[in-house]
């Protein structure tokens, strides 16, 4: 096998690793959402255990690249993929963190009936997830199209998220009593809210790694 070979081979290890990590977190923030819905305390202990993987991965992503920096020495494009690949697998795994924080909420709150239903933030997840898929999507077929996409579908879960956000505030005036299970609902919404922003962070790094310069998608 030539360098250049291995060097193809390496990079493709490292773009199957984000394309697992990305798999793996997005099956956790679904079964978060489904632990929250059922009020199912052991897949919410799953989710905290099998975050593990996401986090041992997160390490091979970065000790792969820094490989690749060191032994390769890249530049241009090739450069620029290893740095995308360290930056994207970090905003991924923050992800995996939000999906543990959301399945500690539904621990906290227990067996205590819902006093609100989660129709809103099970439609915030559903768009959030669609664009981390999406956006690995876009990372590894390199399609600025369908970054921008992605970073356009953030609008749409901010504002779910002030709608929800409103709603649980005035519960929480009306029905003093479950604050704390509100509480935990209104931290679960800024959750999936920062899961999106991460994602709409991925798109910018895939604007970067093919255009070569920086686009701020947040604006």
């Amino acid at each position: 096998m030539s360098v250049r070979e291995r060097f193809d081979f390496d990079l493709k290890n490292l773009r199957d690793k984000l394309i697992e990590i990305g798999s793996l977190t997005e099956v956790a923030l679904s079964k978060a959402i489904h632990a929250l819905e059922n009020q199912n305390i052991e897949e919410a202990l799953e989710i905290i255990e099998d975050d593990n993987r996401v986090d041992d991965l997160d390490e091979e992503i970065n000790d792969l690249a820094i490989i690749l920096i060191a032994k390769q020495q890249p530049v241009a494009v090739d450069l620029r993929r290893i740095i995308v690949a360290i930056k994207i697998s970090s905003d991924i795994e923050r992800m995996a963190d939000f999906a543990v924080n959301i399945a500690k909420s539904t621990i906290r709150i227990g067996d205590e009936p819902l006093v609100k239903p989660i129709h809103s933030i099970k439609k915030m997840h559903n768009i959030a997830s669609e664009m981390l898929s999406l956006s690995i999507k876009a990372f590894n077929e390199e399609d600025i199209v369908l970054a921008k996409k992605v970073a356009d579908m953030d609008d749409q879960v901010d504002e779910l998220y002030g709608e929800t956000i409103r709603d649980i505030l005035e519960l929480m005036e009306s029905k003093k009593e479950n604050s704390q299970q509100l509480t935990q609902l209104l931290f679960i919404c800024r959750y999936i809210e920062r899961t999106a922003d991460h994602t709409t962070n991925i798109s910018e790094s895939i604007m970067y790694l093919v255009k070569g310069q920086r686009y701020d998608l947040n604006s």
